[in-house]
């Protein structure tokens, strides 16, 4: 039984010979993303900002009528709402800080929410309510602390790693490709303003995850040429490391763009950050493990004889011994 190959055996793509463009768009990229992120922010959930989050649908109507909701939740008396797109045009989260008092006694936000509810349901016949979430200033803050945290420390591990198992150049080359893939990622969020909860940052843990295999594959392969091509032109050697990993890198990425694809579209929308946030991280990740990695090791000046053991002086005169 023949094994199924999208590409072919003898493949020869010259990809180091885009590494200056890829170079610069991807770097134009990673600025954007960060002027995103600190112009239009990040529309954190409730898990990150506290307060309270009602969602509703307005099942009869194209769009929802955001300046009256508005307008109508605002004459309650809870402060200022703040009203999104949620998933659908005619879909909405309302976000609202809690009552002064609301950590002491959890009866208060239930009281809100519920009048809110009400109010709404009053004047609007076919807004449904899809849910209620409700989270303390305090545990919010401990909840992105803990993401922030978990998202250093697992690129700092994985580059340790990295060092440890090859050499610090690749550490190097990993931590800029995770880097270049998170930063897209929440590029993505800033722009779109889809809600970033700590599904998403699942999300990103599973992106650097990702990212860490594909960037190995490549490293693994390239050190083994390091050894076989000692004459071999550095930027000849990472194309043809590249081109030998490139089947399985397209069959591991179809399979998982097949299967995030399917939740995408048939799944619910409490999953559909998720979906998007994988999908966009599966390209940037498969993109970044030939176009920054693999271009890092050059920069770094990497060659064939960087990693070959430095002969001693006692080495050398057992040698010049054996020799004659």
């Amino acid at each position: 039984m023949r094994l199924l190959k999208l590409v072919p055996q003898h493949t020869n793509i010259h990809f180091l010979k885009w590494q200056w463009p890829t170079t610069i768009i991807s770097v134009a990229l990673m600025i954007a993303s960060w002027a995103l992120v600190f112009t239009h922010g990040l529309n954190l959930g409730v898990d990150f900002v506290g307060g309270q989050m009602i969602r509703v649908t307005f099942t009869h109507s194209a769009e929802a009528p955001m300046a009256q909701l508005r307008s109508e939740v605002e004459k309650l008396g809870y402060g200022e709402p703040i009203i999104q797109t949620f998933g659908a045009p005619n879909a909405v989260s309302i976000r609202l800080r809690l009552p002064e008092g609301s950590d002491h006694n959890t009866g208060l936000a239930d009281a809100m929410a519920k009048r809110i509810t009400a109010d709404i349901r009053s004047q609007h016949a076919d807004a449904r309510v899809d849910g209620v979430d409700s989270v303390s200033g305090k545990v919010s803050k401990e909840l992105g602390w803990t993401a922030f945290k978990a998202l250093g420390f697992a690129a700092i591990a994985i580059s340790i790693y990295i060092w440890y198992r090859f050499e610090w150049q690749f550490g190097v080359g990993t931590m800029i490709s995770l880097i270049h893939d998170v930063t897209l990622v929440m590029g993505l969020f800033a722009l779109t303003q889809w809600e970033f909860d700590l599904t998403i940052v699942a999300a990103i843990l599973t992106v650097i995850g990702y990212s860490l295999n594909d960037t190995i594959v490549v490293y693994d392969r390239i050190r083994e040429n390091l050894k076989k091509y000692r004459r071999m032109p550095m930027e000849e050697l990472l194309d043809l490391s590249v081109n030998e990993t490139l089947n399985r890198t397209v069959m591991v990425s179809l399979t998982m763009l097949i299967t995030l694809s399917a939740l995408l579209i048939l799944g619910p929308k409490v999953i559909f950050g998720f979906s998007a946030a994988m999908i966009l991280g599966l390209f940037v990740c498969t993109y970044s493990s030939v176009y920054a990695a693999a271009p890092m090791l050059i920069w770094l000046n990497v060659t064939a004889q960087s990693f070959v053991p430095t002969e001693t002086a006692l080495e050398k005169q057992e040698r010049l011994a054996r020799e004659r």
